[in-house]
């Protein structure tokens, strides 16, 4: 049944795509769609089907992943000592 007003979505495709992160797969480090009549997520050329209720769920949760998965990569490095200093 659809509500008067209300759009609804039947097919996504959520991905973020960094070749410098992974290279395969197109560069997709993560994803998820409802291909082929399931909800499935990628991470990194890896595909498993998930439970997922809707787009918004689906949403939500790809957001979560990405905001997590861009602090991981953003930490900076522990810096090496320069030639003649003390750590």
């Amino acid at each position: 049944m659809v509500k008067v007003g209300r759009t609804v979505v039947t097919r996504y495709n959520l991905a973020y795509i960094n070749r410098l992160v992974f290279g395969g797969d197109h560069g997709r480090v993560l994803g998820y769609d409802n291909a082929h009549g399931e909800h499935h997520r990628h991470y990194m050329g890896k595909t498993e089907a998930v439970e997922i209720g809707s787009y918004e769920q689906a949403l939500d949760r790809f957001q979560t992943e990405w905001q997590e998965l861009v602090k991981t990569l953003k930490r900076p490095k522990a810096s090496k000592p320069k030639r003649g200093q003390r750590s």
